[in-house]
């Protein structure tokens, strides 16, 4: 079983490898909020209509890079939803006293904490991001401000809810425990969990705790190429 974390919004030549990847697989559980039966058009961006697509789609056109609902093949016929649909993520939400809006002010407020104790002592915080908006390259300047603060989005991530967490991370991840398990009862031998990469380190304590796997191998790709053209 091999747990992959996704990057939403890279470069194309990314997905292509995880497309090739993918095909290894008796079943590729993956992530999307969606209500049962739902299929991904190839082709498809993120949509504008909630504020996270937006925000993806803005980056996306930023840092010159592709989305990943553009370039995945979810109708594969191995792909197996493995998530939360609207509704059951509303109640969720709910449930646990839980707003989108909360949580992105958390996490900004986050990233600029992050932000401030990665910069020099002797350097505003937002010099390098305001020098990399007005570089000649301004994408890949960016994007090496951004990877900085992308390296410590597992402690950015974590917090958001009460004691049983959030449910935009250990909420899904259960969801998703629940359908690996159905499938190993099925009899797949060969199954791939295609989630964002900020949801893995609650899924592999899960993976460990719940089903007794442990980690052998790690295998990074590259999703955004930093080198200069």
């Amino acid at each position: 079983m091999d747990l992959i974390g996704s990057v939403h919004v890279a470069d194309a030549a990314y997905y292509d490898w995880l497309n090739r990847r993918f095909e290894i697989y008796d079943a590729l559980l993956y992530e999307l909020v969606a209500p049962p039966g739902h299929t991904v058009p190839l082709g498809r961006d993120a949509s504008s209509a909630n504020p996270v697509g937006a925000l993806q789609n803005f980056i996306k056109g930023v840092l010159e890079l592709e989305h990943q609902l553009a370039h995945i093949d979810y109708q594969k016929a191995n792909f197996i939803h493995a998530d939360m649909s609207p509704d059951e993520f509303a109640q969720s939400m709910a449930d646990r006293d839980e707003s989108v809006s909360r949580m992105i002010f958390q996490l900004l407020g986050r990233s600029l904490a992050q932000q401030h104790k990665l910069s020099a002592p002797d350097r505003a915080p937002d010099v390098d991001l305001l020098a990399a908006l007005f570089a000649k390259d301004r994408a890949l300047q960016l994007k090496m401000v951004l990877a900085e603060q992308f390296e410590d989005m597992e402690l950015l991530l974590t917090g958001f809810g009460g004691a049983d967490g959030s449910t935009l991370i250990e909420g899904r991840n259960a969801v998703a425990l629940r359908v690996l398990g159905q499938q190993i009862r099925q009899g797949r031998k060969k199954i791939g969990v295609f989630y964002g990469a900020g949801h893995l380190a609650d899924m592999d304590q899960r993976v460990r705790r719940e089903l007794g796997l442990k980690p052998i191998q790690t295998v990074w790709v590259t999703a955004w190429d930093l080198c200069a053209r």
